[in-house]
């Protein structure tokens, strides 16, 4: 019986392409249970003989958005399967990052505002153009753990500036943004802190689970996935 009723959804239903790209929140460091959320998210979809949707982690540890933008089209490119079909949704995480500032807890930002503004502006364009886009936020840092590789020191006020630019950029051009920063934020310090590791900057297990949670919850999500998935004659 199990059999029968997955061949026949096998039928009538087509998977998915979905690649995920940023920095290192989804790469998944700082997760070694688990992998990280996309890991997770992709391991659901893995089941021998399910419909299991294809998810690509192209996530690089230390990107920027420069870094995310450069590399964009020709990930997406390279990510056709089934008859060469390019994906179907792309999820983006990247701008934490960008807001660390340099050698000292006044010192300049790694990516000036207004440059990180510009050129976040045209990675959502360039991304809107080759398919529906996704956006999930930042997690907010410990800041008692700064800084971070003994250089870098990140900060609540600066990754509020960074994400509101980017969920603002977001919002003008329909693309819907997961604000895990105020979610987690209005949670308590502690709670916040419980869910990331030890260097202050990334997710723990519980963190990702967390994060796994948030987007499984996303409306956004379901949607965008669910509008995707056509049904086959």
């Amino acid at each position: 019986m199990q059999t029968a009723k997955v061949l026949t959804l096998q039928k009538t239903t087509q998977p998915l392409k979905i690649i995920a790209v940023g920095d290192s929140i989804i790469y998944g460091f700082g997760d070694p249970a688990g992998g990280g959320w996309i890991e997770r998210l992709r391991r659901s979809w893995m089941i021998p003989g399910s419909l299991g949707h294809a998810l690509y982690n192209l996530g690089v540890r230390g990107d920027g958005v420069q870094q995310v933008a450069a590399r964009l089209e020709s990930e997406f490119r390279l990510r056709g399967e089934l008859r060469n079909r390019v994906p179907d949704l792309l999820i983006l995480s990247v701008g934490t990052n960008d807001s660390a500032r340099l050698s000292r807890p006044d010192g300049r930002n790694f990516k000036d505002f207004n440059l990180f503004c510009d050129e976040m502006e045209q990675l959502l364009d360039q991304a809107a153009q080759l398919c529906p886009v996704l956006f999930v936020g930042m997690v907010p840092v410990d800041e008692s753990k700064m800084p971070f590789l003994d250089c870098l020191y990140y900060n609540h006020a600066d990754q509020f500036r960074y994400k509101e630019a980017t969920r603002l950029a977001c919002e003008t051009r329909q693309i819907p943004y997961l604000d895990v920063f105020s979610e987690w934020q209005s949670q308590g310090s502690q709670w916040s802190s419980d869910r990331i590791t030890e260097d202050g900057l990334h997710p723990n297990v519980m963190g990702y689970e967390t994060l796994l949670d948030q987007v499984l919850d996303w409306q956004a999500f379901h949607e965008k996935v669910a509008a995707m998935a056509p049904v086959l004659a």
